[in-house]
């Protein structure tokens, strides 16, 4: 990784002070910021054939650039033949320079690489300014290998953020480039 700043967390930068207009807070520690992203895979097939778990947190790495950490079942559920403290998913949180960087890919490469998009849900905040986003496949990603791939998966990302209400957390992603359906 190099020393040189993110394009988006220097986009920020501008961001906050917009923010900071729109909204008139009174100190600079009230201006919302992104605090860390969690990108996560759940892969309930790997029950029968673990590797598609191996081959999930390998792209989940490819993707991130960071290492997985696998994630285990909570419970037992006997329908799914699921027992407690099997591997179903994988999970990474970015933070800092990852984050904005995987944030900068995000908006600018892998979600104009999605088939008929339109703009992603403008109402998937819940309540305390953080923002889901599912994402149906894996290869609008350009780091993904689009011949090596066991199968298509999907990704949930959660953008958390210091925001306190939508309406900000909605200005700050949309000023970042964030493009919401009309």
């Amino acid at each position: 990784m190099s020393n040189k700043e993110p394009n988006l967390k220097i986009k920020y930068k501008k961001v906050a002070e917009e923010l900071n207009k729109e909204f008139g807070y009174k100190t600079v520690m009230q201006i919302p910021r992104i605090e860390k992203v969690i990108v996560s895979v759940g892969c309930g097939d790997a029950i029968e054939n673990k590797k598609l778990l191996d081959a999930a947190v390998g792209e989940l790495a490819l993707i991130t650039g960071q290492k997985p950490l696998r994630t285990r079942a909570r419970k037992s559920i006997a329908n799914f033949k699921l027992r407690e403290g099997y591997e179903i998913g994988a999970k990474v949180t970015l933070r800092s320079n990852m984050m904005w960087e995987f944030l900068d890919r995000l908006l600018n490469v892998a979600l104009p690489r999605v088939k008929d998009f339109r703009g992603v849900n403008p109402n998937a905040f819940d309540g305390r300014g953080n923002y889901s986003l599912g994402i149906k496949e894996q290869i609008i990603f350009p780091e993904i290998d689009f011949d090596k791939i066991e199968r298509v998966s999907g990704l949930n990302i959660a953008i958390v953020t210091t925001c306190n209400t939508d309406q900000e957390a909605k200005s700050l992603l949309a000023k970042l480039g964030m493009p919401f359906r009309k």
